[in-house]
């Protein structure tokens, strides 16, 4: 609910509350205009909470010197708020104290316009202080306590869990870099000692044993294309190093497809759509890899066979390798390096299909998006799954806000208890005398208590001490009761026309 709006309800609600006493009186008859001024006044005490909270609660204090307890019971509301928005416990220490001897003034004020006993001033004046003063204010002051603190445990947790996040993610990172530098430094050096070897052997069997010549160039070969390999997963590991910044351009596949041409292979390219050198790099990497892994297996399964590569570059990237069929026996492959394309291709958010077409032959086809997802290969496995997400400010102050919840309800009960126990009496207690009880009032004999317990307090007079009451069965008389002021006995009683 908007704060405006809550305020102007309770500035309302506060008001309505007051003028009550003008149609069912609590205690003594007070008269009209008084009960209207404090109604204003206990109105007013809300919006001056908002932006004076220490005035607020002295001001609340004139109200005790008007007998009007549906004025008074909505101060403990603003005692409560007010308390709530003071931030040093002194200043609230300060405030009550003063409040409270003012309070003590303005009830012994009250007091001793309307005749009460010292007895009936100390018990009135200590219900008041201690329900409609204190008891607020130390529940409002616990409350507004606990937010600053509530909000930088808010703000603790919070940075807390993105540093666990970043934690996480760094870790990773460097595990990766880790493992990425452990196999550059050692796997690298030596596949690339065992290519110089293989180079060398390839020469000299040449020359010595031409018999070995092709064991020596698939040795040879095999070095080269794990050297590929390495450099491929360096890069999924999140290692630029020793990366192929031409790999997926057009003249990168029309390489590949040259190399293959060179081995035996009769294989040509056919290209459609712009160059790849300004596409992002995981794409290029994909369509490289696409193209090498499926002219790997013409080259296996059927190297006399006729074959087609086809990049066709638009909205999408479609890379088709299509190989017809060959006399040569298929062998039975593990198919590990098609799951890995397959991976590979939607991991970037693509769709891969191998398989064998109607004419027969085999066909590799991905279809690429020309913008890759953000997580790529490197994100994928950088990205933190198990983390929650931080603890929202509801869940963490639940318990909190409930607790004071209650403590709130604790402080208003006794002040919104008393004055509508006080209400329903006035409300439903006899106003009304009978002409039999009119007659039984015996002056300097029935206490004013006597009358006020069974028949409530009546109207306002216009004599002081006295109270107004109908007769029964009649509809234009009244009664008067006039009562002493020292010892409250039965001073005149007398019949009025209405």
């Amino acid at each position: 609910m908007d704060v405006k709006l809550r305020d102007g309800l309770w500035t309302a609600g506060a008001f309505v509350l007051a003028l009550l006493s003008l149609f069912a009186p609590l205690g003594r008859p007070v008269e009209p205009w008084l009960i209207v001024v404090s109604a204003v006044w206990a109105a007013a005490l809300v919006p001056i909470s908002a932006r004076w909270p220490r005035w607020a609660i002295v001001l609340t204090t004139p109200l005790h010197g008007v007998n009007n307890l549906l004025a008074v019971a909505p101060t403990s509301l603003v005692i409560f708020r007010s308390a709530r928005s003071m931030r040093s416990p002194w200043q609230v220490v300060a405030v009550v104290g003063a409040s409270a001897v003012l309070q003590a003034g303005f009830g012994a004020l009250h007091s001793w316009r309307v005749g009460n006993s010292l007895t009936e001033f100390l018990l009135d004046t200590a219900f008041t202080v201690l329900f409609l003063l204190v008891f607020p204010a130390v529940a409002g002051a616990l409350v507004g306590h606990r937010k600053p603190l509530t909000q930088v445990l808010m703000e603790r947790n919070d940075y807390l869990e993105h540093t666990r996040v970043l934690t996480a993610n760094t870790t990773r990172s460097a595990t990766r870099a880790h493992i990425a530098s452990e196999m550059h430094d050692m796997l690298s050096h030596r596949l690339r000692q065992l290519t110089a070897h293989a180079g060398a052997l390839e020469r000299s069997a040449a020359e010595q044993a031409p018999e070995l010549r092709e064991q020596v160039e698939l040795i040879r070969k095999t070095s080269a294309v794990a050297m590929d390999e390495l450099r491929e997963i360096l890069g999924v590991l999140g290692t630029s190093a020793d990366a192929d910044e031409d790999a997926g351009t057009r003249t990168d596949v029309e390489r590949l497809v040259a190399a293959s041409a060179s081995a035996g292979v009769s294989v040509h390219l056919d290209w459609s759509g712009p160059d790849l050198a300004d596409a992002d790099a995981r794409l290029r990497r994909a369509v490289h890899r696409v193209v090498r892994e499926a002219l790997t297996n013409v080259h296996k399964h059927a190297p006399s066979a006729r074959t087609r590569v086809s990049v066709v570059v638009a909205d999408r990237v479609k890379v088709e390798v299509l190989n017809a069929p060959s006399g040569e026996p298929r062998g039975g492959g593990t198919r590990r390096g098609l799951i890995g394309l397959e991976e590979r291709v939607e991991l970037i958010g693509g769709t891969f299909l191998a398989g064998v077409p109607l004419g027969g032959g085999f066909q590799v086809t991905a279809d690429l998006p020309a913008h890759p997802v953000v997580q790529d290969e490197a994100g994928a496995a950088g990205a933190v799954a198990e983390a929650p997400p931080p603890i929202t400010a509801e869940i963490l102050t639940m318990p909190r806000v409930i607790g004071s919840g209650c403590l709130g309800t604790l402080a208003v009960i006794p002040a919104l208890g008393t004055a509508m126990v006080l209400l329903i009496i006035a409300i439903f207690s006899r106003t009304e005398i009978s002409p039999q009880e009119y007659a039984a009032f015996q002056e300097s004999v029935t206490h004013e208590q006597e009358v006020t317990e069974t028949f409530g307090f009546g109207v306002l007079s216009g004599n002081p001490g006295c109270y107004r009451y109908h007769l029964r069965d009649s509809d234009d008389r009244d009664v008067e009761l006039c009562f002493g002021r020292d010892d409250g006995l039965l001073t005149t009683k007398r019949e009025l026309a209405r």
